[in-house]
């Protein structure tokens, strides 16, 4: 008589097998771009569960990298959905490994007929997330069957190898012992192996015309068949509302200012955020890659004159350069989730009118390549800011940022702000948005903010420590910083002004005559409507965190 398979051993063996089935995915997908099945059951099920179910897995996973001060919260984040989502799978593998094994223990089939059946049942996960997503061809179906398929397979067969008897049972569980060591080690020389291939042909430079310089897009790309707008649109632009702060740029700052007469407290960020230190927060594991070249915007609905839009297209359009501060709405009191980017594109109003939109047009709706959508109300359609963006600090979008074309509108979070644009429609209603289904805010408009970069302690001068952050308030400005030591007077800090633009956060610097002692720094600012900045804490979701940004140091 003999024992069937334990079901801690068939737990054990889904494990083990899990591993080089996921290595082999990551290996097609950057052989052939083949899905990498645990990232496309994440992203899926990031867009299937509920808002409140996703909202406090994002809440809980920046609190956790606050909390543990685990590095940049937008890399982390990533990296831990990453993990996660891998975690499920091999979670799923164990689970099939213990399901083959019960059913050899009740039912005496063979091992390769079980782990046969327990392949379709694996496999269903896949049409799910196919049909959901609409991310697989036949091809992508076809080579995770047969994975998928095979793997199952082979699971049954391990475990019927595996099942000792009651004869020569110390033989037997010497044998077994044995051969768990071998599966062990050369499951984990092949996920090792194709794992690292993958990771080698991952780092192949990509010709998708992102992150290249900006002033090569223009030749890069092929003739344009977009309707240039006139040479005088510009100066027709010039007497509208608010072009002060589209055409503002680094250089136009006048001479003598307190930009130029005061230096940033050391350890403060710097004005511009470089492209790789700038956050990401979208809803897939890894950024949608495009095709520069083939690349079309669809135009449909309200318009009189729809047609595709290539990016040559685009850059035909006069061009504009604006210095923009860019935040997340999940970002924490003090957090990393902002950022300040020379961003360079087409007014959408422009491309709009070249479009001919419709008077009965009410909103846009904004479709992306990842399945992120929003709609812009037609209050700021005719706004000159929004942009639609296709630079940043002097060169083409990173993948990472929504190449080859986003939408930057003032005044907002990023979640209304979609990356990897590939279709505008003109609508007569209000439209939907993402996160706004999911329970975020409707408005998304900015909350007053003020962040203590550093006490350089180490850095005093003339027994005065430099204290030193950003302030930012949406397209509204700061009129006064103001930092309080311990519980003492409010002191009204120096504002390295003009910003960058009215669109950007303002540096602030504070020289603080020391003390020894441990301290408490917390700074707030006013806006410049005169509000001031709203004290009592509270959690990003729905409209934005607010509270004061509070710092402990030791002199």
């Amino acid at each position: 008589m003999r024992r069937r398979p334990s079901l801690l051993l068939g737990a054990l063996l889904g494990g083990l097998t899990g591993l080089p089935l996921m290595a082999l995915w990551f290996l097609g997908e950057q052989l052939a771009g083949l899905p990498f099945l645990p990232f496309s059951i994440f992203d899926w099920l990031a867009r299937t569960l509920p808002g409140g179910i996703i909202t406090l897995g994002i809440d809980t996973m920046v609190r956790v990298i606050d909390t543990l001060n685990l590095g940049s919260t937008s890399t982390t984040a990533k990296l831990m959905e990453q993990l996660m989502a891998m975690g499920i799978v091999l979670g799923g593998c164990v689970v099939l490994g213990v399901i083959i094994a019960w059913v050899l223990r009740v039912r005496s089939w063979k091992g390769w007929q079980v782990g046969a059946a327990a392949g379709v049942l694996a496999f269903i996960p896949a049409i799910v997330v196919s049909s959901a997503l609409r991310i697989m061809g036949v091809p992508a179906l076809v080579w995770l069957a047969v994975t998928i398929f095979g793997w199952a397979v082979i699971l049954g067969s391990l475990l019927e190898a595996q099942a000792t008897s009651d004869e020569f049972a110390d033989e037997a569980r010497t044998a077994r012992r044995s051969a768990l060591i071998k599966i062990a080690g050369g499951s984990a020389a092949m996920a090792l192996g194709a794992w690292g291939l993958g990771q080698i042909l991952s780092g192949r430079e990509q010709t998708t015309g992102a992150g290249q310089p900006l002033g090569d897009l223009a030749t890069a790309m092929p003739e344009t068949s977009a309707t240039p707008l006139p040479a005088e649109t510009e100066i027709a632009h010039a007497s509208t509302p608010g072009l002060e702060a589209a055409t503002s740029t680094p250089t136009a700052t006048a001479t003598a200012t307190m930009r130029d007469r005061v230096e940033s407290a050391p350890g403060t960020r710097p004005e511009v955020t470089p492209n790789e230190d700038f956050y990401r927060i979208d809803i897939n594991t890894r950024p949608v890659t495009i095709n520069g070249e083939s690349w079309v915007l669809e135009v449909e609905g309200l318009f009189d004159n729809p047609r595709p839009l290539t990016l040559s297209d685009m850059t035909a359009y006069p061009q504009l350069t604006q210095a923009i501060t860019l935040s997340c709405i999940s970002n924490r009191i003090g957090g990393d989730l902002i950022g300040t980017s020379n961003w360079t594109g087409v007014r959408l109003r422009d491309v709009l009118q070249d479009l001919g939109l419709r008077s009965e047009a009410q909103e846009l709706f904004i479709e992306a390549a990842d399945g992120f959508f929003e709609s812009v109300a037609m209050e700021d359609l005719m706004d000159p800011r929004i942009l639609l963006v296709y630079g940043m600090n002097d060169e083409t979008l990173p993948v990472e940022h929504g190449f080859p074309l986003r939408i930057y509108i003032p005044n907002r979070y990023g979640m209304k702000q979609p990356k990897w644009i590939t279709r505008i429609e003109a609508i007569d209603e209000e439209g939907p948005g993402y996160w706004v289904e999911r329970g975020w805010s409707a408005e998304a408009r900015p909350m007053i903010m003020s962040i203590i970069d550093t006490v350089a302690v180490d850095q005093a001068e003339d027994d005065k420590i430099p204290i030193g952050g950003i302030a930012w308030a949406g397209d509204r400005g700061i009129q006064q910083v103001e930092v309080q030591v311990d519980d003492g007077e409010w002191m009204a800090a120096t504002l390295r002004t003009p910003p960058l633009s009215p669109l950007t956060w303002v540096q602030w610097r504070y020289d603080w005559p020391m003390i020894a002692g441990s301290h408490q720094f917390t700074v707030r600012a006013t806006d410049g409507t005169g509000t001031l900045q709203i004290e009592e804490r509270s959690d990003a979701h729905p409209v934005g965190a607010t509270g004061y940004h509070i710092v402990r140091a030791d002199v």
